[in-house]
């Protein structure tokens, strides 16, 4: 146990996490020349395009110090706010975290979340100030300000560049020398906390532990400590990014994947504990709760007939994403689909993504919707994340929306900017600090609604892009939220339907019927496109009717025929106008779905 470190890497986006991993690997002869290449640790293609971390990776390297051979398990963490479950949970794993901060860009909104969590855990943390090569790289500077804003001695902070490989090896003696070494009863019950879990075609369930005492050995009989349901261990294996190397036991202080022979997710969570079946210990490694979804969204094939499809997909899904939640709803206006749950706006975009991708699926997803709380008048409650479940007005005593706490820094320039953004979303401030006389950083609490459509991007326009944010999720508070229906030719679009304060309901309701008159085709007749609140219209926009020239057939003749023709054709008109039903195209969602997010 003396000679094992385990630390994590804390970063935000884009500042070096994934490339710093792979000089690592590759300084401690992880892998050869021949098969080292860019981001090793982020497996998906999505995660290689996009530049981010959706799922925390691990591995285990050896490096020798001073003729000793250490052993060293890097638990690789995602950056983003959607991910920060994971995130608690791989550090709680490790005894120490490298906390990279770019020397040119300076401390960032994520960055500061995930410190807090280290120092929750009394990690050792060591700062590491990246990229010093780049000619608009200031690590002094970048030191004083991680100092400043988040109390940590930087006085010896390391400065490295991951791309030119310049400062690892100093690096490497740093987490030997000053992460302290695991400790645990190697005699006592095992237990082992679950920190990561996903699906393979060949072992099926796979989970990622940290062994906390005693040890696992190969055959063993095991319970999970959340269920109470007992399994075999069928294999066990040491993480490596190129090739897992097979082990018999996993003792003390290690990380390492057990193979259970489980060919679902949902009995093995992220969070949960394994212990001995025979002699379970008495009190688990950590608090196990699930994780929770924050926002909801339908989601619909463009193929109606692909439904069966979406679902096996979902299902798959599901095993390497244990997070997700779904369940059947059907739109009259878009077919059969599933109502999604997922962690935030980055875990929905990168689902939708990986299901049109992995699965060779087109779909629309409807705007997405958090979970509100409804008090009713006799002093029942209900809780509902579509709004399509609205009750009654005069039912509703009061509504309660989730609030989060965002955390915005920025430069100095852009700060009536973003105060002018918060307003307008309902937020409230409650903390500004100068960082130096270049940055500010500040903190809001705000409707989690209100960020749920197109925050992030307004919020990076109006600072040109230098603004970052980040948020958690604090309490429920009482809102003045209303129903929003749209209607075209008298009928709901029940998969338009948005909740929305009442404050906004007559700007939001204005563009969006503004909007529909655009997509909604020319019929027959006159179609009327209105916005409502409950029978109350606030907003109308009318389609003209396409003209059909019913008097071309008359040839001279008296004016009088040609009136009576017309006055015919307008009879029909409003006969059809009573019975005539428009049919919306898909186009017609996905671009006012699309405007709503930028709207």
């Amino acid at each position: 146990m003396n000679n094992i470190r385990n630390f994590s890497i804390i970063a935000h986006i884009d500042h070096g996490k994934s490339t710093l991993a792979d000089r690592l690997i590759q300084e401690c002869g992880g892998v050869t020349d021949r098969e080292l290449s860019t981001q090793m640790m982020d497996t998906m293609e999505i995660e290689q395009e996009r530049g981010i971390t959706i799922k925390a990776q691990s591995v285990r390297l050896n490096y020798k110090k001073d003729g000793k051979d250490y052993i060293l398990n890097l638990i690789d963490t995602p950056g983003h706010v959607d991910f920060s479950y994971e995130v608690s949970k791989s550090l709680k794993s490790s005894e120490g975290v490298l906390l990279v901060v770019d020397a040119s860009q300076g401390v960032e909104a994520q960055t500061i979340a995930n410190v807090y969590i280290a120092i929750e855990n009394n990690l050792k943390i060591i700062p590491v100030i990246n990229k010093i090569d780049l000619p608009a790289a200031e690590p002094e500077r970048v030191a004083d300000e991680v100092e400043n804003t988040l109390g940590i001695d930087c006085s010896d902070a390391v400065f490295v560049s991951a791309k030119a490989g310049i400062g690892i090896k100093d690096l490497l003696d740093r987490i030997v020398d000053q992460i302290p070494s695991p400790k645990g009863d190697p005699k006592a019950s095992p237990r082992a906390l679950i920190y990561d879990s996903w699906f393979d075609n060949y072992l099926g369930t796979l989970a990622l532990v940290r062994v906390f005492d005693g040890e696992l050995n190969m055959g063993q009989n095991v319970q999970i400590m959340s269920s109470g349901e007992n399994y075999q261990i069928q294999n066990l294996l040491y993480p490596h990014p190129k090739r897992r190397l097979e082990t018999s036991k996993i003792s003390v202080g290690e990380i390492g994947i057990v193979v259970l022979g489980v060919k679902t997710v949902s009995t093995i969570h992220v969070g949960d504990t394994i212990t001995d079946a025979k002699k379970p210990a008495k009190i688990p490694v950590d608090e196990f709760k699930p994780a929770k979804p924050f926002v909801f969204a339908g989601m619909y094939p463009i193929e109606t007939d692909r439904f069966e499809d979406l679902r096996e997909a979902l299902e798959k899904l599901k095993l390497n994403d244990s997070s997700i939640t779904y369940e059947p709803e059907t739109s009259i206006a878009l077919g059969f689909g599933f109502r999604v749950g997922f962690l935030g706006l980055l875990h929905m975009e990168v689902v939708k993504e990986r299901l049109e991708r992995e699965f060779d699926l087109e779909l629309i997803a409807t705007a997405p919707s958090v979970v509100y709380k409804i008090n009713f008048t006799d002093g029942s409650k209900i809780e509902i994340q579509n709004p399509s479940q609205f009750p009654e007005v005069q039912r509703i005593e009061t509504i309660e929306e989730p609030y989060v706490m965002a955390t915005i820094l920025t430069p100095t320039d852009y700060l009536g900017n973003i105060i002018n953004l918060m307003t307008n979303r309902r937020g409230f401030q409650e903390k500004m600090e100068y960082i130096n006389e270049r940055r500010v950083m500040l903190q809001y609490s705000l409707p989690l609604n209100e960020i749920v459509l197109d925050f992030y991007d307004v919020l990076k326009s109006t600072t040109k892009g230098y603004a970052s944010f980040d948020y958690e999720p604090i309490e429920y508070r009482m809102g003045d939220l209303v129903k929003l229906d749209i209607r075209v030719a008298g009928d709901i679009v029940d998969a338009l339907s948005l909740i929305v304060p009442r404050e906004h309901a007559q700007s939001r309701g204005r563009e969006l019927v503004k909007h529909m008159k655009d997509v909604v085709p020319r019929q027959l007749f006159e179609v009327a496109i209105q916005a409502s609140l409950g029978n109350q219209v606030i907003a109308r926009e009318t389609v003209k009717s396409m003209g059909k020239n019913v008097t071309a057939k008359c040839y001279g003749g008296d004016i009088t025929r040609k009136r009576k023709l017309l006055e015919k054709q307008k009879e029909g008109k409003k006969r059809m106008k009573a019975f005539g039903k428009v049919e919306l195209p898909q186009e017609a969602f996905l671009s006012v779905l699309k405007i709503g997010r930028e709207g």
